[in-house]
C-alpha cells in the first residue's frame, strides 16, 4: 500500500587538521606516528561522503529484514544509516523505525503530534504487522484530520487485517468517495485481494460488475 514519502541533510565533510610535529627531548626518543593505512584511508573518506541512494535503501532494506527478525538493536543502527542519505521517502521511514525499536527497547518515548505522524506511524505498524497498535494510531489520525481519504484507506487496511470487516468497508467506501482513485489503488492492493471477491467489498471495488 502507498507510503508517503522524506530527506535528512547530508553529513558535513570532516577535514583533516594538521599539528606540528613535537620536538624530541635529548635521550628521549620520540616514535613516528603511525601511517595510515590504505583500508583506514578508504574507511575514513567513506565516513566522510554522504550517503548515495543506493547505499541508503540498501541499509533500510537489511535493517527491515533485522527488524522482522526482532533484532532491534542491530536494526536501529541501520535505520540510523538510512537516515542520512538523499531519498526523503526512505529517511522519513527510517526515522519511524528508529522510534518503533526505541519503544522496544524502552529507550525513549515515541513523540508524535499531528496527523501525518500518526499515519505514518500506523503505516509502518501496518507494515510490521502490529495491526492493533496501527488501528489505534490510524484511529488518532483520523481524529486529528477526519477529511483525509489516505487515512481512511490506511485504517480500513488495518481493520480488514484485524477481522472487522464492516469497519473496513466503511472507511474504504468513504476513502474512494473523497478520492476515487483508491478504488483502482484497492483492486491492486495485496491485502484487500481475499476481500475483492467477498459482498460487500465486491460492489465497493467492482461497481461496474452487475452480475455480483
Amino acid at each position: 500500500m502507498p507510503e508517503k514519502k522524506k530527506s535528512a541533510a547530508p553529513k558535513s565533510r570532516i577535514t583533516a587538521r594538521r599539528t606540528a610535529k613535537p620536538q624530541a627531548s635529548k635521550g628521549l626518543e620520540i616514535p613516528e606516528p603511525a601511517r595510515p593505512t590504505a583500508a583506514s584511508r578508504a574507511a575514513a573518506t567513506a565516513a566522510a561522503q554522504p550517503a548515495s541512494s543506493q547505499d541508503q535503501l540498501a541499509n533500510f532494506e537489511a535493517a527491515m529484514k533485522l527488524f522482522h527478525a526482532r533484532k532491534l538493536k542491530e536494526a536501529r543502527e541501520l535505520f540510523l544509516q538510512a537516515v542520512d542519505g538523499p531519498e526523503r521517502d526512505v529517511a522519513q521511514r527510517a526515522r519511524l523505525h528508529v522510534a518503533m525499536c526505541d519503544q522496544r527497547l524502552q529507550q525513549a518515548p515515541v513523540n508524535l503530534g499531528s496527523a501525518e505522524d500518526y499515519y505514518n506511524y500506523g503505516v509502518a505498524l501496518i507494515n510490521a504487522r502490529h495491526v492493533a497498535e496501527a488501528r489505534a494510531h490510524l484511529e488518532k489520525a483520523l481524529e486529528i484530520a477526519p477529511g483525509s481519504d489516505h487515512i481512511h484507506y490506511a485504517l480500513a487496511l488495518a481493520q480488514a487485517l484485524a477481522g472487522d470487516l464492516a469497519g473496513a468497508h466503511e472507511n474504504l467506501k468513504r476513502a474512494i468517495e473523497l478520492e476515487p482513485r483508491n478504488r483502482i489503488i484497492a483492486r491492486q492492493d495485496a491485502d484487500f485481494a481475499p476481500l475483492a471477491s467477498q459482498a460487500p467489498f465486491d460492489a465497493l471495488l467492482y461497481p461496474e460488475k452487475k452480475g455480483w
